[in-house]
């Protein structure tokens, strides 16, 4: 008992070892791999057109993979574009929470405190906006690098998804170990399938309501902040509201008025919680059967690891471990522990259904 403890502690601590230090290999493989999940199901949801079902499977797959392509640098377009016109006004964003900051001293009677000149230079003196923003474009060059090397991996893992069956097959034989493998492989498909897509376009329905609201309330980049509040979102339970923090801090920056930036605040607030109490639970429901308990460690564990990649990637890793844990008598227990009810085993009949079926 000692020694199996000790071998799955090191274990352990050498998988934990291998995250860390195969970050840039390993978290990139993840994205695409969870991208070629949405782009294979949105071309199966395409193939249930009339008019699109005698389209070959491969023409929907690579139609579907050049819009994500395109997708993804015209999101880099308005990120940099976002970046550059931020920090031109910049200095205007810095002069209005001055202004605001004196307002506010004013109203409590703080502005006849000798300290008051002092404290406002050591709040907004040290405050460089430009050089801030300006920092950012540092990084932008490695998000780009990033995005092309997920495209890359989904391109290549679209073309040889359907062969995928016929090399496990090969591999293990075509007696119980292929099945076996074809069985799990068949329920992480559906699950982390059906989740990824159902979740996509919870995202996407979020972050159009959330335009809608900064657009009408006229917030500057409005559709950038739209963008970083889809796809936060994806960050369960604090992404949400981290994505409505970013806005209304640039709020209080671009307009100076505390009322107008708690009028923005409740507005994506509704948004949220209709979205997060109504809607979500709608589409999605229970079908990654995680406790709200292990999606906590879950997040707090995979954000230590790899930051807010790992916090995008939690739910879906965690679920995948879930159901890879419930496969074996060993795990199985811990499988039992974090799932949100009664863990169940794949069902016999989804064996062939990795790969060939989409996910």
């Amino acid at each position: 008992m000692l020694q199996t403890l000790f071998l799955s502690l090191g274990i352990a601590l050498m998988a934990g070892w291998i995250l860390i230090v195969g970050k840039a290999v390993i978290v990139p493989v993840l994205a695409a791999v969870i991208a070629v999940y949405v782009l294979i199901n949105g071309a199966a949801w395409l193939r249930r057109w009339t008019v699109l079902r005698r389209c070959p499977a491969w023409l929907l797959q690579m139609v579907i993979l050049a819009g994500f392509v395109v997708g993804l640098f015209s999101l880099a377009a308005v990120v940099a574009v976002t970046l550059e016109e931020m920090a031109d006004r910049a200095p205007a964003y810095q002069a209005n929470l001055e202004t605001l900051a004196v307002r506010i001293a004013e109203a409590f009677g703080a502005e006849s405190d000798p300290t008051w000149a002092d404290i406002r230079r050591l709040a907004f003196g040290q405050l460089d906006l430009p050089a801030r923003i300006g920092g950012l474009f540092s990084s932008l060059t490695s998000l780009l690098g990033s995005v092309l090397i997920v495209i890359i991996y989904a391109g290549f893992l679209m073309g040889q998804w359907a062969s995928f069956p016929r090399r496990i097959a090969e591999a293990f034989g075509t007696g119980g170990n292929a099945a076996w493998i074809l069985e799990i492989g068949g329920e992480i498909n559906r699950r982390i399938g059906d989740y990824l897509t159902v979740k996509t376009l919870v995202n996407l329905v979020l972050g159009l309501l959330s335009y809608a609201v900064l657009w009408a309330m006229d917030v500057d980049f409005a559709l950038f902040w739209a963008v970083c509040i889809g796809l936060l979102n994806y960050i369960p339970y604090l992404g949400s509201w981290l994505g409505v923090m970013l806005p209304v801090i640039l709020s209080v920056a671009q307009f100076g008025d505390i009322w107008r930036t708690l009028l923005l605040t409740l507005l994506l607030t509704v948004m949220q919680i209709f979205v997060g109490s109504v809607l979500e639970p709608r589409w999605i429901g229970r079908q990654l059967n995680l406790s709200p308990f292990a999606v906590i460690l879950a997040l707090s564990f995979w954000s230590a690891l790899w930051g807010i990649s790992g916090a995008i990637l939690a739910v879906p890793l965690t679920s995948v471990l879930v159901i890879i844990f419930s496969a074996f008598p060993g795990t199985r227990p811990i499988a039992v522990l974090i799932s949100d009810v009664a863990h169940s085993a794949p069902p016999p009949e989804r064996r062939e259904e990795i790969f060939t079926s989409g996910p």
